[in-house]
């Protein structure tokens, strides 16, 4: 192999080294963004459920349609 060819390989790999760290950047930021949505909404549909409501649409009520207290 000559020296030409092995720049042209290590430059390849350093490529995809740089390319792999921004796919994992971008994976993580958009975890920090959904997670804590998640975790959000998980907590006011069980704080729903706990005082007796159903959660749906992003608000809890009764099953007439009532809105029910969420003090939690």
């Amino acid at each position: 192999m000559e020296g030409g060819d092995k720049m042209k390989e290590s430059a390849g790999e350093a490529n995809m080294t740089v390319i792999t760290i921004v796919l994992i950047g971008l994976v993580a930021a958009a975890g920090a963004i959904i997670i804590p949505n998640l975790l959000n909404s998980t907590k006011k549909s069980s704080c729903c459920q706990s005082n007796g409501g159903i959660w749906k649409n992003g608000a809890c009520t009764n099953s007439s349609g009532v809105p029910v207290s969420t003090e939690c």
